[in-house]
Order: C-alpha cells, then sequence, then structure tokens
C-alpha cells in the first residue's frame, strides 16, 4: 500500500503510528508486570542457597 503524499497520506500514517504505539506501550506494560510473577516463580531463600553453596 503506497500512501500518497498530501494532508490525507499525513494523516493517515499519523493514526497508523498512534495505533501501533499503542502495541507496542501495551506489550511493553505486559512484559513488566510479567517479571513479579517470574520472580515469584523462581524465589530462591536464604536457606537454599546456604545449603546449595556448601
Amino acid at each position: 500500500m503506497i500512501v500518497p503524499d498530501s494532508l490525507y497520506g499525513a494523516c493517515l500514517l499519523s493514526l497508523i503510528d498512534f495505533f501501533l504505539s499503542i502495541v507496542m506501550i501495551t506489550g511493553i506494560g505486559f512484559v513488566l508486570a510479567a517479571f513479579p510473577l517470574m520472580n515469584r516463580l523462581g524465589k530462591l531463600d536464604d536457606e537454599t542457597i546456604r545449603k546449595t553453596s556448601h
């Protein structure tokens, strides 16, 4: 699809850019929200660290 070099084309590119930025920001939000969940799954306490280090 070729976007015309006009005001319509500029508005179309702005709308596409807006929606893609929303998708990217949402994706980054999901990744950041997953970090605490991964932290709970891979939790290590001091006892297990001491047992494995000796």
